[in-house]
């Protein structure tokens, strides 16, 4: 794996283990949307991902999700989500992801996906393939799921922060539960992408997100033999609005966002 993989690894480690200690602890300040908060946890995971990234790769900005850009992003930049799924981490629901991508150009280059609560870690860089680490078991190659769309478990997220994106995203919803077997929403959009590129989910789809949250999962897909666009199935999947699955599972979330429209 690429340099740049190796350090996104260590630092969403490096994160996920103060996530790990402060489990069952951390007071939730309102950032101002419904339902997105921040604690101390995120903020001290983010400080330590900044550390890391300062130490292993000095001079390349940073974007974090808590903190916002560290300087001119420019064409190179690291984006970061120090803790995805903050609701889920105060209410003890375990499925809590630290995101970690390096952004060439507008795209993802390399990024890691970790989920302490799990032993989970994902890695990918681009053109090495995308790659599953479980505790101390050795890596596993990713591969997207290959079958067929109606018998699908498709993942989303509600846009809870955008209650404007509601119509589309119930039109939408619609035709998923009609076209695919069933859906599932845990909360945290980095592991549900990582899920995806790992065959546990067929697709993925989702309005309103941020880089943070979409950076290192949507290289992960791509790595693993998925296909990843925006809803207009456009490159623009950074920007939040992201359709992402297996090549046939995407290809039907496409023709649904394109009747939502």
């Amino acid at each position: 794996m690429n340099p740049a993989a190796d350090v996104a690894r260590t630092a969403a480690e490096v994160a996920g283990r103060i996530i790990l200690e402060a489990a069952g602890s951390g007071h939730a300040t309102d950032k101002g949307l419904p339902g997105d908060y921040v604690t101390q946890v995120d903020l001290a995971a983010e400080r330590a991902i900044a550390q890391v990234l300062e130490e292993r790769s000095p001079g390349v900005p940073m974007l974090g999700e808590e903190s916002g850009p560290s300087g001119d992003l420019g064409g190179l930049y690291w984006v970061v989500d120090p803790l995805d799924g903050t609701t889920n981490f105060l209410h003890g629901f375990p499925v809590v992801g630290v995101s970690v991508a390096l952004v060439r150009d507008g795209a993802p280059v390399a990024g890691a996906i970790h989920a302490p609560f799990l032993s989970q870690t994902y890695v990918a860089g681009i053109g090495e393939g995308a790659w599953l680490t479980t505790g101390s078991s050795k890596s596993r190659r990713l591969r997207v799921s290959g079958g067929e769309p109606s018998r699908a478990l498709v993942a989303t997220g509600f846009p809870f922060r955008r209650k404007d994106r509601l119509p589309r995203y119930l039109r939408a919803l619609t035709g998923a539960l009609e076209r695919f077997e069933d859906l599932r929403r845990p909360g945290a959009a980095s592991l549900d992408l990582a899920w995806t590129g790992a065959g546990v989910f067929d697709g993925f789809f989702e309005l309103g997100l941020a880089p943070w949250d979409v950076a290192a999962g949507g290289l992960i897909i791509q790595e693993a033999g998925g296909m990843v666009t925006d809803w207009n199935g456009g490159a623009r999947w950074l920007d939040g609005d992201i359709l992402a699955g297996s090549p046939a599972v995407h290809a039907q979330l496409l023709a649904i966002a394109r009747e939502t429209a």
